[in-house]
């Protein structure tokens, strides 16, 4: 399958700048995201990095026009996604797992469907299904029904669906989350090729092993806050000679001191935890 493609591997294809969303609570509103700012290039992957809750799905959820931003901008592609069909054009999205599919219709069905209301020419949308089922490993698996298939199975149905419109961005949320080994490892072998095709993605996940394993740079976000961002080598190595503190509700049991890395310093009810650092 060949793509053109009017950016450079150098131009920031998707950019972010300080975007901020609240939401209503019986308490008062709510700040899920504040002051966001990053950019993705082309032919990059990009991590989100935080825990559950930290505000990396409301993010990602802005820059698919699923969310209007209560302040701050979002382009795709120099193109606003709010409002801005032909930025929508540039993007696919795995939101939440496989929310995207119909579950009664077959792999094959659900990618003519969406194709066709993407506006996908219906030959060019055979050539794609049949090269992204191949590329998934799902050629033998187009015509069962989705809700038969494996968790594994189902989110790579949920990568082709994204992907027949052949968008240059690509997002994906927890891509690998409770899936076996072998379809996370089939699925992030899949995500580097897409990339090296000089497309983007942008990945949420609270997992450090898979930012480490696949992208190119990684944010951190913690309670709707980007608290660092850089080249993930760069970034996880400055991790690894950090310290931890963590405060227990009364001075640790003499059980758990035992346990304790050697380099651990203990004062009353807090425990400080020294990084690795080079020698």
């Amino acid at each position: 399958m060949t793509y053109s493609y009017l950016y450079s591997s150098t131009t920031d294809y998707l950019q972010v700048d300080h975007i901020s969303k609240s939401f209503p609570a019986a308490t008062g509103p709510v700040t899920a995201v504040n002051s966001v700012s990053f950019c993705v290039k082309q032919g990059e992957i990009f991590a989100f990095l935080g825990p559950n809750g930290a505000g990396k799905t409301t993010t990602i959820k802005m820059i698919a026009g699923l969310i209007i931003p209560d302040r701050g901008t979002i382009t795709v592609g120099g193109l606003s996604p709010h409002g801005t069909r032909q930025a929508l054009k540039g993007l696919g999205a795995v939101l939440e797992g496989n929310r995207n599919l119909y579950w009664r219709l077959s792999p094959w069905e659900n990618l003519a469907y969406f194709a066709a209301i993407r506006g996908v020419d219906k030959r060019l949308a055979q050539q794609r299904g049949r090269q992204l089922l191949q590329q998934l490993g799902l050629s033998r698996k187009q015509d069962d029904h989705v809700q038969t298939l494996s968790r594994g199975m189902q989110q790579k149905v949920a990568i082709a669906v994204a992907l027949i419109h052949a968008p240059r961005l690509l997002l994906l949320d927890e891509p690998t989350l409770g899936l076996d080994v072998e379809s996370a490892q089939h699925i992030k072998e899949f995500i580097k090729e897409f990339a090296a095709s000089g497309r983007s993605v942008l990945l949420t996940t609270h997992q450090l092993d898979l930012a480490e394993q696949i992208s190119q740079r990684v944010a951190i976000i913690d309670q709707g806050e980007l608290i660092s961002r850089g080249d993930t080598a760069d970034l996880i190595k400055g991790m690894s000679a950090n310290s931890y503190d963590i405060w227990l509700a009364e001075a640790p049991a003499e059980e758990l001191v035992h346990r304790l890395p050697v380099d651990t310093e203990i004062d009353g009810n807090k425990i400080t935890i020294h990084g690795e650092t080079d020698s």
